[in-house]
């Protein structure tokens, strides 16, 4: 294996990263598994926008929930924009509400990074049985 395929397997293994981390489900859709890559969005989206519902757009907290919202930001780097939206203050919640909606982004978050590790590993896998062949 030369210099130059090895560089281009990188490449692609972290544009497989980058893509799943931009679209849950979207390093999937790069390895032609598109009915994975749809059932791992709506799941993930739904996760997500189920603990908006519950906790409205407050849960979303970069100031007051770091270590909640580095897990949320693993769902996409949309995230980043809906908490700079909430750093505003208007959209405070109270209760268990909040708790269960920052529960369910986070969760939507740490699974979408279990499906990035997932997809680049597959990735990896697939250039690795191809270079044997």
């Amino acid at each position: 294996m030369g210099k130059q395929s090895k560089e281009n397997e990188i490449a692609f293994l972290v544009t497989v990263g980058v893509v799943g981390w931009l679209v849950p489900g979207g390093g999937y859709f790069l390895l032609n598994e598109q009915r994975r890559a749809l059932i791992i969005f709506a799941t993930i989206c739904l996760t997500f926008f189920v603990g908006l519902y519950a906790g409205s757009i407050g849960v979303v907290d970069p100031v007051g929930a770091r270590l909640w919202y580095l897990a949320q930001l693993m769902t996409t780097p949309a995230v980043f924009l809906l908490g700079e939206h909430a750093k505003s203050g208007a959209y405070t919640v109270y209760g268990k509400p909040a708790d269960v909606g920052q529960i369910y982004t986070s969760v939507a978050g740490l699974l979408n990074l279990l499906v990035i590790v997932n997809s680049v590993y597959v990735a990896h896998l697939r250039q690795t049985q191809k270079g044997e062949m």
